[in-house]
């Protein structure tokens, strides 16, 4: 399998045609890769969250997950999961994220799957502020009963993959993580592969 690598703290933006897949591996083990698209054609429509998780009535995603826009389009289908747990909750890290949460940087640049997202789509006309929350693959995010996030390494192991199939044409950014804490103290690679 050719494979297309990105290293730690970095991004990439690509075209996604319908019909097309998209598969993601985690070669390493442990390391979180945020995923966001936008149609192609139109780009006030964008992943969201929100409408996914109220149609499927769960907050999982996995395989046979349909994946919606905030106009409530079809986006992408997850076609396999050999992973299971991956989040849909959380933003993307930003230089905020280190400045509120990770008090030990003291205020000083940090890399960030919002920064890496935004420079990689920026070029195929997606602007920052269409960026909203992220499809998390391979992150490990739950909740206590009162309601408190829990962010626990990843249980993903080397050459776990999550593959999805475009359901319109897509402007995807992926990345990989940015943040220490999700991929369990140590920032990796993550590798990429389009089919179709």
């Amino acid at each position: 399998m050719d494979m297309t690598r990105l290293d730690p703290q970095t991004g990439a933006a690509f075209l996604l045609r319908t019909g097309q897949r998209l598969t993601v591996v985690d070669p390493t083990g442990g390391q979180v890769s945020d995923f966001y698209c936008v149609l192609a054609d139109d780009h006030d429509e964008w992943l969201s969250s929100g409408r996914t998780i109220d149609y499927a009535n769960s907050t999982a995603v996995t395989t046979g997950t349909v994946l919606y826009s905030n106009r409530s389009t079809e986006m992408a289908v997850v076609v396999e999961d050999t992973c299971g747990r991956h989040d849909f909750l959380l933003t993307p890290c930003s230089q905020q994220t280190f400045d509120l949460l990770y008090p030990e940087f003291e205020g000083a640049y940090h890399p960030s799957c919002f920064e890496n997202l935004a420079t990689s789509m920026g070029p195929h006309g997606v602007d920052p502020d269409r960026i909203a929350t992220t499809l998390n693959i391979f992150m490990n995010v739950w909740a206590e009963r009162e309601g408190e996030l829990h962010i626990d390494p990843p249980t993903s192991v080397a050459g776990d993959r999550f593959v999805l199939e475009a359901r319109a044409d897509l402007v995807v950014g992926l990345t990989a993580c940015s943040a220490e804490k999700s991929n369990n103290g140590v920032c990796k690679p993550i590798d990429y592969r389009i089919d179709g």
